[in-house]
C-alpha cells in the first residue's frame, strides 16, 4: 500500500497514522512524502511543501520497483503537487482512496485555496473512493450537510466530480446519538452507524479511516465490505484514543493489538 500525503511530527495524523493503520490491518505501508509539518497536540506550527520532482520521484521509486495494490492521498497542499499526483495516479490500474484533506483537526489550512479546482477537475476522477467529511463537502461543492437527511444530497454533489464511490463523514452531525456515514455511488446506499464515544483525543480520524479503507481494497474486497472494516476499525481506533501532550492527543491504532496495564 502506497500513502502520499504530509507528515506529522506530532505522530498522530498524516502519513504517521497512515502507516500505523497499515501495519495494523496486515499490509505493508509505504510513503510519498508531500510536505512537513509541526504539528503536535495544539495544532500546525508551520508547515512546508516538498518540490514536485520530490515527489514525482518518491513515487515512481516505489511504483517502478515494488508496485503497489492500493493508494491512499491525504495533504496535497498546493495545486501544483495536487496537478503532480494526480498525473502519476493517472498511470495505475489500482484503487484510489483520496482523502481532500483541507484543514487540521484544530482548523489549520493544509490546502491552498487555489487547489480546490485541480482536487475536483483532476484528483477526485481518479478516486475508486473520496471521503470527504462535511466542511470538506462544503469546500468542494458549497453544500452544506447539517443532519442525516442532508447526508444523500452532500454526496451527490461530491460524486458530480468524478469518484466511482463517496464515503460522506457524518461524525459532526448535529441530530443524533450515532456517528452516521453515508457511501454510495449514486444507485446503492450503505449506511454505517457506530456509537459516539465521549472522547475529545481523536487526532488522526480521518486520516486512518481513508487508510484503512485503502487497506481492505488492497486485499481484494468490494468498496462496501472494506468500508464497513474501516469503520469498526477507525471505531475503535476513537473508544482507545489516549491523551499526549497538552491538546488533542491521537486516536489509538494499535487497540487490536492490547495494551500492557
Amino acid at each position: 500500500m502506497l500513502t502520499v500525503a504530509g507528515s506529522d511530527s506530532g505522530g498522530g495524523a498524516g502519513i504517521q497514522a497512515d502507516l500505523k493503520t497499515m501495519l495494523a490491518l496486515g499490509t505493508h505501508g509505504m510513503s510519498v512524502i508531500t510536505a512537513v509539518t509541526a504539528q503536535n497536540s495544539l495544532g500546525v506550527q508551520g508547515a512546508w511543501e516538498l518540490p514536485a520532482e520530490a515527489v514525482r520521484q518518491q513515487f515512481r521509486s516505489v511504483v517502478d520497483d515494488i508496485g503497489v495494490q492500493a493508494v491512499k492521498t491525504g495533504m496535497l497542499a498546493t495545486a501544483e503537487l495536487v496537478e503532480t499526483v494526480a498525473g502519476l495516479l493517472g498511470g495505475l490500474a489500482v484503487p484510489v482512496v483520496v482523502d481532500p484533506v483541507g484543514v487540521s483537526k484544530h482548523g489549520d489550512p493544509l490546502l491552498a485555496p487555489e487547489a480546490l479546482e485541480v482536487v475536483r477537475t483532476e484528483l477526485l476522477p481518479k478516486a475508486a473512493v473520496a471521503t470527504p467529511n462535511l466542511d470538506e463537502v462544503t469546500q468542494l461543492t458549497g453544500v452544506r450537510a447539517e443532519t442525516e437527511a442532508d447526508l444523500p444530497r452532500a454526496a451527490e454533489a461530491v460524486l458530480a466530480h468524478g469518484p466511482r464511490w463517496v464515503l460522506i463523514k457524518g461524525g459532526h452531525l448535529k441530530d443524533g446519538d450515532a456517528a452516521v456515514d453515508l457511501l454510495t455511488d449514486g444507485t446503492a446506499e450503505h449506511w454505517l452507524r457506530a456509537p459516539r464515544h465521549d472522547n475529545r483525543h481523536t487526532h488522526g480520524t480521518g486520516c486512518t479511516l481513508a487508510a484503512a479503507i485503502a487497506a481492505g481494497l488492497a486485499k481484494g474486497h468490494p468498496v462496501p465490505d472494506a468500508v464497513a472494516a474501516a469503520k469498526e476499525y477507525v471505531t475503535g481506533a476513537i473508544a482507545g484514543g489516549f491523551a499526549l501532550g497538552g491538546g488533542i492527543g491521537p486516536v489509538d491504532h494499535g487497540w487490536r493489538l492490547g495494551r500492557d496495564a
